[in-house]
Parts: C-alpha cells; sequence; structure tokens
C-alpha cells in the first residue's frame, strides 16, 4: 500500500495525550498514533452509515422477501 506524508496541527491537549500512548508503549511513535486514531474514527464511520442504512429497511418486508419462493425448494446438494 502506498502512503503519504501529510502535516497536521494538534491543540497540546491532544499532542500531550498522543505522547503518553507512545511513552506507555500503546504505539512506537506519534505517527502510527496517529494514523491508528484516523483509522479507527473511519471505521466507526462506515459502521455508523451501514447502521443509518440498515434502519432505513422494513424488518417485515425483508422477512417477507426473505421467505418468497421457499415454499417446496430446497437448497442444492454439495
Amino acid at each position: 500500500m502506498a502512503t503519504s506524508k501529510v502535516a497536521i496541527t494538534l491543540s497540546e491537549t491532544t499532542l500531550k495525550e498522543v505522547e503518553r500512548w507512545v511513552k506507555q508503549g500503546r504505539y512506537p511513535n506519534r505517527s502510527r498514533a496517529i494514523q491508528a486514531a484516523l483509522e479507527e474514527k473511519l471505521l466507526r464511520d462506515k459502521r455508523r452509515r451501514l447502521a443509518e442504512e440498515a434502519a432505513k429497511l422494513d424488518p417485515a418486508e425483508e422477512q417477507a422477501m426473505a421467505e418468497e419462493g421457499m415454499g417446496e425448494e430446497t437448497w442444492p446438494a454439495y
């Protein structure tokens, strides 16, 4: 995977927390700590969007679609 460098500005409070993580050995350096935090935020955002879309579904309609055509049919043997 290709990587790119970016410059960011952090508040002193945030920087102290990131440095604390590094000092505690949670991350090898500040760059990796910030990268991990951003990746976690992106994953949470993706999950949130998925949950929002799932909430739009009608459970009764989804159940009906799942059961549609299931009468006498059986799954093929593998």
